[in-house]
């Protein structure tokens, strides 16, 4: 995890400023925390079934792995791609894919569990619909 150097009080601009010292990696995975802490909010003291499934929400491929797939798109994108960059570009796309899976499963069984439908759900939690890489 990386350290950021921040003042006492911090005001939402230094905040701002120290977020923009954090690589790619660590940006997405404090994102990801960022949202979560987010649906905590908007869901005061969820029951442990509703923890769980936010969990599995906001769980996205660890930091090192969402680079080294993004490095090996942009590989594929110039038409550098070696055949065992493809076969692990493969592989991280079926984790990518089978993670997006999980994902709308649990969004799913939360808006079944909450008496809501998908779309309302998501409109609650601030989720967008994702996009295509």
């Amino acid at each position: 995890m990386a350290t950021v150097r921040i003042e006492t009080e911090l005001s939402t601009d230094k905040l701002l400023e120290a977020v923009k010292q954090l690589s790619l990696p660590e940006l997405d995975s404090f994102i990801e925390q960022v949202l979560a802490f987010q649906a905590q909010r908007k869901t005061p003291m969820p029951p442990a079934d509703e923890t769980t499934l936010l969990l599995k929400i906001n769980q996205g491929l660890p930091p090192k792995a969402q680079q080294r797939y993004r490095e090996l798109i942009k590989i594929r994108q110039e038409e550098r791609l070696t055949s065992e960059e493809h076969e692990e570009l493969l592989r991280l796309t079926d984790e990518v894919e089978q993670g997006r899976v999980e994902r709308l499963e649990a969004l799913v069984e939360l808006a079944r569990l909450r008496g809501q439908t998908l779309h309302e759900l998501m409109d609650s939690l601030g989720i967008n619909p994702p996009t295509v890489e």
